[in-house]
């Protein structure tokens, strides 16, 4: 069963995607400022975030960045505000995914499906998931705390190169097509070039690379995608 955090102040509104999120099957977390959501969000360790951008105490922008530092934690952001420049702001703290409001049930619980489903969280259950700590080689990710390390030596990531790299590591071995890389660390509804893969890859390998132009970890397989190489220690 999902954990969904829900961090709302109108009790109304975080009451209603309560009942159907739970009539959905999840179990259900609720919190009613930016304060209490991040502190919730450390006890809870939710699946899955809701957060309202228009919160009292501490904005949902803030209590993003604050989680964000610590988690990648899928999180969907509320907005009252249609324009552009108030997504765009969301998703580039590190949200996965936004919901304009006012808003149908039904297109709320399609996006808390299709997110769930994305980073593969959905149908696993707590023995089932990917250890917290995978060792690789010379690189040590902790998937919780979202920290990596190369020989015992922290490396800064993006958001965006951390959930690359996870979504690599996770499926270690497969090549992955851009579409496909698009599609699970970008999101559905991104529209820009396919070939940021490309450039975020790079950047990716000059970080946990050796010798990025002849990389031990991210290879390029000609015509198809990238894989991760298996290595003896993690098959």
């Amino acid at each position: 069963m999902s954990r969904i955090l829900i961090i709302e102040d109108e009790k109304p509104i975080a009451d209603i995607i309560q009942f159907n999120l739970e009539n959905e099957g999840y179990k259900v977390i609720t919190a009613f400022n930016g304060e209490e959501g991040v502190n919730k969000f450390r006890e809870e360790d939710p699946d899955l975030i809701v957060l309202d951008l228009m919160l009292p105490d501490k904005d949902g922008l803030t209590a993003c960045k604050e989680i964000r530092k610590e988690s990648v934690v899928p999180i969907l952001v509320l907005t009252a505000k249609d324009s552009e420049v108030d997504r765009v702001i969301g998703l580039e703290m590190g949200a996965d995914d936004y919901v304009t409001k006012p808003f149908s049930n039904r297109e709320l619980l399609a996006r808390v499906k299709a997110i769930l489903r994305r980073v593969d969280y959905g149908n696993k259950t707590e023995d089932k998931r990917e250890k917290n700590v995978v060792k690789i080689g010379d690189i040590r990710i902790d998937f919780k705390k979202a920290v990596v390390e190369k020989n015992g030596e922290a490396i800064e990531l993006t958001n965006r190169e951390f959930k690359l790299l996870s979504y690599f590591v996770n499926n270690r071995g497969e090549i992955l097509t851009r579409d496909r890389l698009l599609d699970h660390v970008w999101g559905y509804e991104y529209l820009g070039d396919d070939r940021t893969v490309d450039v975020t890859i790079r950047r990716l390998r000059e970080k946990v690379e050796d010798d990025p132009g002849s990389p031990s970890y991210i290879i390029t397989k000609r015509g198809m995608g990238y894989y991760f190489r298996r290595t003896e220690n993690n098959a």
